[in-house]
């Protein structure tokens, strides 16, 4: 699964360590993270000297040298700086980063909140000592200690960027304006056929938000965190959904040429793709619906044996300062994690785009965060549903 770049990164992309043992720690888990011990691993307590170079795992459009865009560039200015040569591992999905750093050939990985928790239950990205890393000082405070980059208090990695994912229509063809998922969950919708959806397992939790608004009964708390009950509610509202679903997508070109040749006209999307297919004429707008939303936030993580792990805090604090933040988050199309950074973008209302600095508007987004079987939502007296079972549940239907 993946986002895709900014209204710049559109025509520019085809959008295709800490050190330490592994013995299990002990302790009571966090509120939100009941029963998720990870392996004992700790962070540096102080950097050495850079080792010349830096090995990355990284969404298209995070780590830009100038060769895609010469105007584009936050690689070479690093590198100059603190003698660390970046080399770069771009994924295309969750499932491949977790799979790369696996390898234990890279030093760092920009991890969606749908892979962090693997990745740190696996003992292979560690705790980071952010007090090794200045510019985490003005990183928003709603993006610090959350359950997609933390455990039990404990940071592992420093947030990247954060967007949510919103409801789009054709303005000429749905009316009145929507305000609620309802519109893409109604069986006897005007719009079957004409209906789209994001194309991954996370998009059971999409189901999960709207279920906690319209069936309270349930006892939802996380849309991350469902029992076999919630799982399975969530499972026969996506099944419903699907007689008026006319595609399911994970390509953001393919949903912007669908929304402008009316072949979709209503369905789950990225503000990214709403400011293209505007660019491009397209009759669409967005709202967050009533119901809320879910979203992301990526985090930077350091890899528990990484080769390289001075010139990984590097990059870290480089990637999140003002100026830097300012440009990836600009060029990929999302809210940066530095606040200093909005006043470093080139288009003074990006942060107002993104909502960067409006907690209210992301106080309704639930972030992709990687379901396990000890509930995220503090429950200890049932088991929910994991990562697993919601590939399974989301195969079987799409058939």
């Amino acid at each position: 699964m993946r986002r895709i770049g900014s209204a710049l990164a559109a025509a520019a992309l085809a959008l295709a360590a800490a050190c330490g043992g592994t013995t299990p720690t002990t302790g009571a888990p966090a509120p939100g993270q009941s029963g998720f011990v990870p392996p004992r691993l700790s962070a540096p307590q102080a950097l050495g000297t850079g080792e010349g170079q830096v090995d990355l795992v990284a969404w298209a459009g995070y780590v830009e040298d100038g060769s895609n865009d010469p105007k584009v560039d936050w690689v070479t200015p690093f590198e100059q700086e603190t003698g660390c040569q970046v080399n770069v591992k771009v994924a295309g999905t969750s499932d491949e980063m977790v799979a790369l750093m696996r390898t234990g050939q890279y030093d760092a990985v920009s991890a969606s909140g749908d892979a962090s928790l693997r990745l740190i239950a696996a003992g292979t990205v560690a705790p980071v000592n952010t007090s090794l890393i200045p510019n985490y000082t003005d990183v928003f405070d709603g993006l610090k200690s959350k359950p997609w980059n933390s455990v039990n208090g404990v940071p592992y990695g420093v947030p990247h960027g954060r967007g949510a994912n919103l409801l789009m229509w054709r303005t000429d063809t749905v009316r009145p304006a929507p305000d609620s998922w309802s519109v893409v969950f109604d069986p006897n919708s005007p719009y079957k056929g004409k209906v789209t959806a994001y194309d991954s397992p996370i998009y059971l939790a999409d189901a999960a938000v709207y279920l906690m608004s319209t069936r309270p009964d349930l006892g939802i708390r996380s849309p991350y965190a469902l029992d076999d009950r919630q799982f399975q509610a969530a499972v026969d509202l996506l099944e419903q959904q699907k007689q008026v679903v006319g595609e399911y997508w994970s390509d953001y070109t393919k949903e912007i040429q669908a929304f402008k040749s009316g072949d979709s006209v209503v369905g789950t999307t990225w503000q990214v793709i709403v400011n293209v297919a505007k660019s491009e004429q397209a009759p669409v707008e967005a709202v967050l619906p009533k119901e809320g939303a879910t979203g992301w936030s990526d985090t930077w993580m350091v890899a528990a044996r990484a080769a390289h792990p001075n010139c990984a805090y590097r990059w870290l604090d480089w990637i999140i300062s003002p100026t830097a933040n300012a440009q990836v988050a600009e060029y990929f199309g999302e809210a940066p994690s530095n606040a200093k950074a909005c006043a470093e973008t080139a288009d003074p209302k990006h942060c107002e785009t993104f909502h960067a600095t409006d907690e209210a508007y992301f106080s309704k987004v639930h972030y992709w965060t990687t379901p396990i079987a000890q509930c995220l939502d503090g429950r200890t007296n049932v088991t929910c549903k994991d990562y697993a079972a919601w590939t399974r549940a989301w195969t079987e239907i799409k058939g």
